[in-house]
């Protein structure tokens, strides 16, 4: 049998590709390594890496199988290596990987990333490659280990999976029918989240507004979910309220809401209670009717636009974030008029915006009307250019503001040259600002004032106003100073608030640039 060339802990690396939910699954895996002994490859070769992919892109094979080349001579230098490779591709292609890639050591799905330990273990012994796609879920990814990439700021799945029919979108048939969690299993993780310092919580689901659905009727559902639609409310607007009876915690947020699930209620839990921030991402898609029809979208222009104004009057300060395809098969001019028009009229403080492809194996592939590439190019800029126009106009608005930023690890780029600190306000803008003399550590709140505006970013060029060090500041400060042991001595990377930026790595754990991806967690 063959070994590894070095003695001691195997080592691991996770590359990452596609949504927030496949970011959360890569925590979870990273957990399910370490508990089995594994430990993070830190400045050399790892023994396993771990592929957590995406099928939401016409090329995402393309790139898997380019990248596999690339390691395939690596892997024949070094006796013992692994190649794994799991999430919703591998759900998709299950055992053509292996046939493609026959130095693949294992392929396991998105219903049972639990199995990994033993996949690579079985794979060893017997020296042969391991396929294990199984049909449903196994084990809810939030049962399973998680090292979370953050001491101040976590995703907490409330639900997997999706019930929508969307013709763009391949993700219902990999990730299954939409399964929810018991309210007091989400409630209990976010209580031992704040216990180990954290601040801010995203709530994630592929449909998280349809959260309570997976019980079916409610007359038959488990009581803590009676309980919590006591009074007519619907079971998410319920949990939001229950996440605002959480000591210690700061920040609720989620992703993402579709807009023929949003309620009322929501909007109402979402004003009322305190530590819901006032920031919504609710995907467009298109601002026709018939794209919208074509999509399989089952909401209108009108809808759209008039949940945008209940949330503006009801939370007059929030930040509304959304995606839009461009390009869909059959969209006409005028049909590309109306979504510029819900443009100019819900003034999105940005947008993820996306050039159609064909996703293999959804309805839309195979429609009339596939549009030529130049034609869509031409509307993705004139998309691009009207977004970013109402950006930074939206963005001018925030001048003179006083804002309390959550202070952030590795949000900006140019922060080192411009001697400059970042950080998410309330409504998820981000902010860089002066540095102050006194330190100010990841997960410390800095009060700050606008002084100018960017479409990407706002800039606080005045003194701090006031530091005011947190339990998160002191879980930061702790990971810095005690070398985490699970990870070979290495200190822990930071990742961003909120939602993931688009093509920014969080090494080791790689993200690829279709993060937040259309049609994916980012995008129900």
């Amino acid at each position: 049998m063959s070994t590894p060339l070095e003695m001691g802990p195997r080592t691991y690396e996770i590359r990452t590709y596609g949504c927030q939910m496949n970011v959360h699954d890569s925590e979870r895996l990273s957990g399910l390594l370490e508990s089995a002994g594994y430990v993070r490859a830190e400045n050399a070769e790892p023994d396993v890496v771990v592929f957590n992919t995406c099928a939401v892109r016409e090329n995402a094979d393309n790139r898997l199988y380019g990248n596999l080349g690339h390691l395939r001579p690596v892997k024949d230098g070094r006796p013992g290596m692994q190649i794994a490779v799991g999430g919703c591709l591998a759900q998709k292609d299950r055992d053509s990987i292996v046939k493609r890639a026959p130095w693949v050591d294992v392929v396991f799905g998105t219903h049972n990333i639990g199995s990994l330990p033993a996949l690579l273990e079985r794979s060893r012994v017997r020296e042969e490659a391991q396929v294990e796609i199984e049909e449903s879920l196994v084990t809810f990814p939030s049962t399973l280990p998680s090292r979370r990439e953050s001491p101040y700021a976590a995703w907490v799945s409330i639900s997997v999976g999706c019930n929508n029919t969307c013709t763009f979108c391949i993700v219902p048939s990999l990730r299954g029918k939409e399964k929810d969690r018991r309210p007091g299993e989400i409630l209990a993780e976010v209580e031992a989240l704040v216990g180990e310092g954290v601040l801010e919580v995203t709530l994630l689901g592929q449909n998280v507004n349809a959260y309570g659905s997976g019980f079916g009727a409610l007359s038959a559902a488990p009581e803590d979910v009676r309980a919590m639609t006591a009074g007519g409310q619907s079971a998410f607007a319920g949990l939001l309220r229950a996440c605002g009876s959480v000591e210690g915690l700061e920040r609720v947020r989620f992703t993402s809401p579709h807009p023929k699930d949003f309620t009322d209620d929501v909007i109402e839990a979402m004003a009322e209670t305190p530590n819901v921030m006032p920031s919504l991402h609710m995907p467009l898609q298109s601002g026709s009717d018939a794209v919208l029809r074509a999509m399989r979208r089952s909401y209108r222009q009108e809808r759209y636009l008039g949940i945008i104004e209940k949330v503006r009057a009801e939370i007059p300060d929030a930040a509304i974030t959304t995606d839009i395809i461009v390009g869909f098969p059959g969209e006409t001019e005028a049909d590309f008029e109306q979504t510029l028009h819900v443009v100019r009229e819900a003034r999105f403080s940005s947008a993820f915006t996306f050039q159609y492809s064909k996703r293999p194996g959804t309805p839309a592939a195979t429609m009339d009307g596939q549009l030529p590439k130049e034609i869509v190019q031409e509307r993705y800029e004139r998309l691009v250019a009207l977004q970013e126009e109402v950006s930074w106009a939206e963005n001018k608005k925030q001048l003179g503001r006083t804002l309390e930023v959550l202070v952030a690890e590795g949000e900006g780029r140019k922060d080192d040259a411009t001697r400059r600190l970042s950080g998410r306000a309330a409504d998820n803008r981000l902010v860089h600002f002066k540095a102050p003399e006194e330190p100010v550590r990841p997960g410390d709140m800095v009060t700050v004032e606008v002084t100018y505006a960017a479409p990407h970013h706002l800039v606080a060029d005045k003194p701090v106003r006031d530091i005011r060090r947190t339990r998160a500041g002191d879980a930061w400060e702790a990971r810095q100073a005690k070398p985490d042991e699970s990870a070979g001595g290495a200190r822990q990377k930071g990742v961003s608030l909120g939602m993931p930026s688009i093509g920014r790595p969080a090494s080791p754990v790689t993200m690829s640039s279709d993060t937040a991806a259309s049609g994916c967690a980012a995008c129900p």
